[in-house]
């Protein structure tokens, strides 16, 4: 073996893991001959190696618009050293991309709750909004009308009367306007999700308006009308606020980006199959790995974490 190389990796472990050490080795510059025959031998070795380096291949291509091996590079000591740093700075990049949005929210918002953090505010009328994780609301009361801006997450409003000012809650695209006492909102894509607890609730989008009864749910899309209201289960639309996330048939993605609210760091699903299947249960909040664990095992899905930033399930 050539000084500053290191032992390949065992065969006895999952060919999986074996694709992903190889991945990040040669992603890092390991690329001397020696190096590059030992990989060589051990993808031909079994067929099962060489599907599993395809699929990190295609996994990590798709994220990263490239294939390790297409990047000849000169041989370097401390290969692993490297590679583990590499993908270390992957998970520190995507954390800081996600950080600096955050602040930009935080720039714009009156009240807001951090990551895995709830909270209730007192608003100056009387009406509360209770703030779900990674949640940032921005308050614009005026003479007319008292709005609220839903920046980022999901909130639960308990409005106080006053038939001179209505009660509005901007989210995405569209708007939802108290015509009693107590919704929820939650921002998702391009659009938002409108619960009504008690009363009646006036949502307009895309042009055109319609009321969500008490125990009904609507949603909608940008530039799009919101869709006809739907009887819902209030008690499990609005769970977050007792620790619990309730989902039935939710798409994987729509799963992802809410438990990504109560998790320091980057949980991405890296292929859009995967995203679109439909996920169903009950979860705590507070466990985020446990979360992921569940969702694995249920989909048959796998988990790379990376870095405890930087989660991907394909």
């Amino acid at each position: 073996m050539m000084p500053g190389t290191e032992t390949p990796p065992s065969d006895s472990d999952d060919a999986g893991d074996e694709a992903i050490d190889w991945f990040v080795r040669l992603r890092a510059g390991l690329s001397s001959n020696e190096e590059k025959a030992a990989f060589e031998q051990w993808r031909a070795k079994d067929a099962e190696n060489a599907a599993a380096f395809e699929e990190v291949l295609r996994m990590f291509g798709h994220l990263a618009g490239m294939s390790p091996s297409r990047r000849a590079q000169t041989p370097r000591h401390g290969g692993r050293r490297r590679a583990a740093a590499a993908v270390a700075g992957l998970g520190a990049a995507l954390a800081l991309l996600l950080s600096l949005g955050d602040v930009a929210t935080r720039l714009r918002a009156d009240h807001y709750a951090g990551v895995g953090e709830r909270k209730v505010v007192a608003l100056e009328d009387g009406s509360k909004a209770e703030l779900d994780a990674s949640s940032s609301i921005a308050v614009r009361y005026g003479a007319a009308e008292r709005r609220v801006i839903l920046l980022s997450g999901e909130a639960w409003f308990d409005v106080a009367r006053d038939p001179a000012r209505p009660f509005i809650v901007e989210a995405g695209e569209g708007s939802a306007t108290a015509l009693g006492t107590a919704f929820d909102v939650a921002l998702n894509g391009s659009g938002a999700r409108v619960t009504v607890n008690e009363h009646r609730v006036l949502v307009v989008s895309g042009g055109a308006s319609v009321v969500v009864e008490e125990g009904q749910q609507s949603a909608y899309e940008r530039d799009a009308a919101a869709r006809a209201p739907e009887t819902v289960d209030v008690e499990a639309a609005t769970a977050w606020r007792r620790g619990k996330l309730i989902v039935t048939k939710l798409p994987l993605g729509d799963v992802l980006a809410t438990v990504g609210r109560y998790h320091r760091g980057f949980i991405y699903c890296v292929e859009p199959s995967a995203c679109s299947r439909r996920v169903s249960g009950v979860f705590d909040v507070a466990d985020a790995a446990q979360i992921i664990s569940e969702i694995e095992m249920s989909l048959g899905l796998r988990a790379i974490r990376l870095t405890p930033f930087a989660t991907f399930l394909y």
